[in-house]
């Protein structure tokens, strides 16, 4: 069973990145207090996924702009940035 599926077997409705490349990011599920549950992923490994395919510096902005920046609707993801504090 794939990550993907363990979280449909939970989640009534969600939303899941694409490509489904971006499932190696998922850390689980979201809960916020008087808010719906959603799929939170690793902001970092979001960033390598895509690095994958274009120089660093780029994926990194396509990341701020076009998924942290993307409004998805009220099961829009959640990213955990996991790098140490500075």
């Amino acid at each position: 069973m794939t990550t993907r599926d363990r979280i449909l077997d939970q989640l009534d409705e969600c939303v899941f990145l694409e490509p489904a490349a971006f499932d190696e990011a998922i850390l689980g599920i979201a809960e916020r207090v008087d808010q719906l549950s959603v799929v939170c992923y690793d902001r970092t490994k979001c960033i390598d996924i895509l690095a994958r395919d274009m120089p660093r510096e780029d994926a990194e902005e396509f990341f701020e702009f076009n998924t942290i920046g993307a409004w998805m609707g009220e099961f829009t993801p959640v990213f955990v940035d996991m790098r140490p504090a500075e």
